[in-house]
């Protein structure tokens, strides 16, 4: 090798981990999003996708997002999870729902995958644990039965005279464990707080109606909707229906609110979706689902809409308006 070849190899040696690096950077990581109805809830999406910003992910730019919506029909998840594992994306964000990842976890036990909204995913099979998960899958997990009585306490608080109060529930919606445990915790609040309580059972939107018109039968004074991906895909028609049936009611998130119900308490969901990015950016740079500690909420806002009240003719206490973290006129 003469003296020009020696220092053009040199020079080679040289450039190679900078080349290297240079590819990695521009290395344009691939998302995919499952997500059982967008349209339900635009403003979720966007809190992820500004999550990713937070962290340094543009869509279009360093990113691309794989976008799977179901569309409220639930039994096209399986196949939609499928598409994403064939595309072989990096990392499978699950937009809402224990079924909705579960799906997903069938689909490929390799791919890592992110979710939010799920009551119990240990009880679910999803997780090992919360502190070590032990497969491909962690995420952000939803609280169930420990707000259930909350719930119930304020809806009380705003109407004090109230002595029946219907439950509106999904039978399977967090898991067998989970509903049992907020059946319970919603029976011990009751009798501390002095008031009864009507379960009723709603599977879908075909058993809504129905629904509503065992609680006009039973002489419900008032509503409180146990959680359910379902049910918040379908936050308008309740809402509709509670009004329409002049039913005080006490949801789980701010999109019932937002859409003319009276009040809600619960997790940021949007707060969620935010963090669920912190997630999917860790396993991209390298970290592996399973040394990732499945996390609870952190953030819980009461949300009140004075409107409605106004409409059902209540009038929310001042204590109680005062502890809310947005009041909507």
């Amino acid at each position: 090798m003469n003296r020009r070849d020696t220092v053009l190899a040199l020079l080679a040696l040289g450039a190679a981990p900078f080349a290297a690096e240079a590819q990695r950077a521009a290395k344009v990581a691939r998302i995919g999003y499952l997500s059982p109805s967008l349209a339900s809830s635009p403003h979720l999406r966007d809190a992820f996708l500004q999550g990713l910003r937070d962290v340094g992910y543009v869509e279009g730019r360093n990113v691309v997002i794989e976008y799977r919506d179901a569309e409220g029909k639930l039994e096209r998840v399986p196949a939609l999870a499928a598409e994403l594992v064939a595309l072989k994306v990096d990392v499978i964000f699950v937009g809402g729902g224990t079924r909705v990842t579960l799906a997903a976890m069938q689909a490929t036990r390799t791919i890592p995958i992110v979710f939010t909204g799920v009551g119990d995913p240990v009880e679910s099979g999803l997780v090992t644990s919360l502190a070590r998960p032990g497969s491909n899958v962690t995420g952000l997990s939803s609280l169930g039965p420990e707000l259930v009585g909350k719930r119930l306490e304020l809806l009380k608080q705003a109407v004090p005279g109230v002595d029946r109060v219907a439950v509106l529930w999904l039978p399977g919606a967090l898991g067998e464990r989970t509903d049992k445990d907020m059946l319970t915790g919603a029976d011990v609040a009751a009798r501390a707080l002095g008031v009864r309580l009507q379960f009723v059972e709603a599977r879908g939107p075909d058993e809504f109606a129905r629904a509503f018109s065992d609680m006009r039968s039973a002489r419900a004074g008032a509503l409180t909707v146990l959680p359910s991906n379902r049910f918040l895909r379908e936050h308008r028609r309740l809402v509709d229906l509670a009004a329409k049936n002049r039913l005080p009611a006490v949801y789980t998130s701010r999109e019932f609110v937002d859409a003319g119900g009276l009040m809600s308490y619960g997790a940021n969901s949007a707060d969620l979706h935010r963090r669920a990015a912190t997630y999917v950016d860790k396993i991209l740079k390298g970290t592996k689902p399973a040394d990732l500690p499945v996390e609870q909420p952190t953030k819980f806002e009461l949300v009140i809409n004075l409107k409605t009240a106004k409409a059902l003719g209540i009038t929310i206490p001042q204590l109680l308006l005062g502890r809310a973290d947005e009041v909507i006129q």
